[in-house]
């Protein structure tokens, strides 16, 4: 199963694809999506929308896997936020991929443990678990974790997807 994680920002998207078999992963690939500030909020969103349609017809995933949004002290940043990961969930969908919500804490607890873990810690067990990803950002990072977090809980949360796996 090829299964597309993202980690939605409207500045910074980014977004990890691997492969899934039992309990093997395989690095397929990642990359970021970025969206020019000087631009409206229509036109941002389009942007980014655009680019996880390249992302969906290039690396054709069977599941996509998003991360939730935590909740955030400035609300004009949630708002903005919550409008990309909207994006995220919907292009997906688009193209009629089934598509996991997964809570940070979730994430971490499953890449490394803790439900706290820092970047650097997160960094390190993704490349741990997908060692040919090779030098990748925080934000390929965490698309990947959300990605490996998939592919250990998909298939508890398939049956609420209506998949049949």
């Amino acid at each position: 199963m090829i299964i597309l994680g993202i980690d939605p920002g409207l500045q910074k998207t980014g977004w990890g694809l691997i492969e899934s078999e039992g309990h093997a992963l395989q690095f397929i690939g990642c990359g970021l999506i970025k969206t020019n500030p000087a631009e409206g909020l229509a036109q941002r969103l389009s942007a980014l929308h655009r680019g996880l349609a390249k992302v969906m017809e290039q690396g054709v995933p069977d599941m996509a896997a998003v991360e939730e949004t935590f909740v955030n002290r400035n609300p004009a940043s949630a708002l903005k936020l919550g409008q990309a990961r909207g994006v995220c969930l919907t292009v997906p969908a688009l193209y009629d991929i089934p598509v996991a919500e997964y809570a940070a804490n979730k994430i971490k607890k499953s890449i490394v443990g803790a439900g706290h873990a820092d970047k650097a810690q997160m960094g390190m067990m993704v490349r741990t678990l997908l060692p040919t990803c090779g030098a990748i950002g925080e934000d390929e990072a965490d698309a990947l974790a959300v990605a490996i977090t998939h592919a250990h809980y998909g298939s508890s949360v398939s049956y609420k997807l209506g998949v049949n796996s």
